[in-house]
């Protein structure tokens, strides 16, 4: 069983550029949880507050914004300044209770077959020093989320029902969740799946923060480090699309948008098959209705200044 622990401090406003007094508990060195750290990050500073909070004061932090705007990242890359493990769970549909808590399992031992408990990812992580993220939290079954509600609670205890016990939580353990909307349910028809939650589980989150798309000098700065050979003013007007689609959508045009990851997508492919039309189209237009792709096309003909249906579009049909 692991005892490490906090055991130096970080600055927030030398390491994340926060403009405000605040002290972090940290470890010195990372061990094998710790998330690799992307030194181009750009962080939210409100979301890197409330994130901070959490890890500074044991916090239960829920993050939720739109598809693709860095959420799950977001706290990936606070915990890997802090060098804190962090562990990224997705509750899609079919993680069941069984999965988080443990099951009984039969093995073989000494030639003979016995029954013994198999703890799940919960207890596990419950024990240890690492800040477990749960992803998609709005598309989880509720008998899951019911299984969560001890630990969310302030002392943040775990009924281990199945061995009769009850498990206090390692000092170092912290606990976040990521979702699409704010818990109301699917407002606009982007995130069919995802349920209403409890109230009462949405009380048990000390903190609630909510993440947008950033900034697009941020977004342009985003997609070149992550695609290096691309050129600037490309990046600018793919951001500039991205944020006309946001728009777009925002006011009915549209029945989807680009997200951030999307636009990295884009760049990515336009690096592999040479233009940035043709990978427009493989990497977003072709998810389109017909007449969205009409909008898109005119987005692209207004950001780069030509038609994208040209001759390599055409033959690509």
């Amino acid at each position: 069983m692991s005892i490490r622990t906090p055991d130096t401090t970080a600055d927030a406003q030398r390491l994340f550029g926060l403009d405000l007094p605040l002290t972090v508990p940290a470890f010195a060195d990372p061990d094998e949880y710790v998330p690799e750290r992307d030194e181009s990050y750009h962080f939210d500073p409100e979301t890197t507050l409330a994130l901070l909070l959490g890890f500074a004061h044991n916090r239960r932090v829920l993050l939720h914004g739109r598809h693709g705007s860095g959420k799950s990242t977001h706290i990936e890359q606070v915990a890997a300044r802090l060098n804190w493990g962090c562990l990224r769970v997705n509750l899609d549909g079919q993680v069941g209770r069984l999965e988080l808590v443990g099951r009984d399992v039969v093995t073989v031992r000494e030639g003979k077959q016995v029954t013994e408990f198999r703890e799940g990812i919960l207890p596990w992580a419950v024990r240890r020093p690492v800040a477990l993220v749960l992803d998609e939290y709005d598309a989880a079954r509720p008998d899951v989320l019911f299984a969560l509600q001890r630990l969310l609670e302030k002392e943040g205890r775990f009924p281990l029902l199945e061995r009769n016990e009850v498990l206090r939580a390692h000092p170092a353990f912290r606990i976040f969740a990521t979702a699409n909307t704010s818990g109301l349910g699917d407002q606009d028809g982007l995130y069919q799946g995802v349920r209403r939650l409890n109230h009462a589980q949405l009380d048990r989150w000390s903190v609630v923060a909510r993440l947008d798309y950033v900034p697009a000098a941020a977004e342009v700065g985003i997609v070149t480090a992550q695609v290096p050979g691309l050129d600037r003013r490309t990046a600018e007007a793919m951001v500039e699309l991205a944020r006309l689609t946001r728009r777009g959508q925002e006011s009915g045009d549209l029945a989807t948008l680009m997200s951030t990851r999307t636009v990295v997508t884009w760049a990515e492919n336009t690096g592999y098959l040479g233009d940035p039309a043709l990978a427009l189209r493989v990497s977003f237009i072709n998810k389109c209705s017909e007449f969205e792709r009409e909008v898109v096309g005119e987005y692209f003909q207004r950001c780069f200044g030509r038609d994208p249906e040209h001759r390599e579009l055409r033959a690509s049909a």
